[in-house]
């Protein structure tokens, strides 16, 4: 597995959790796989809460870019913080 530093790793996890973020925009962003991911998430977190990660995560169609229904544009609540230290350009 890619060495991370802790605020990469911070990022990775937030990425994971966020519904829309599919893991092949964290490949990209860290290169790290689905399996990588989930084995980072199963060494950082809590027993219970990678559990509840899991459960929400899989089969999830928007956590993976060939599941989703919707190709262009992306959704982004008004409400939502502007997100730092990202290495994809803002489009």
């Amino acid at each position: 597995m890619i060495h991370l530093k802790s605020n990469e790793i911070d990022r990775v996890i937030e990425m994971a959790w966020e519904d829309r973020t599919t893991f092949e925009a964290i490949q990209v962003q860290f290169g790290l796989k689905e399996q990588d991911v989930i084995a980072l998430m199963r060494k950082e977190l809590k027993a219970n809460s990678f559990k509840l990660w899991r459960k929400r995560v899989q089969g999830r169609e928007t956590k993976h870019e060939k599941l989703r229904n919707f190709k262009n544009g992306r959704f982004k609540c008004s409400r939502q913080k502007q997100i730092t230290q990202n290495k994809i350009s803002k489009r």
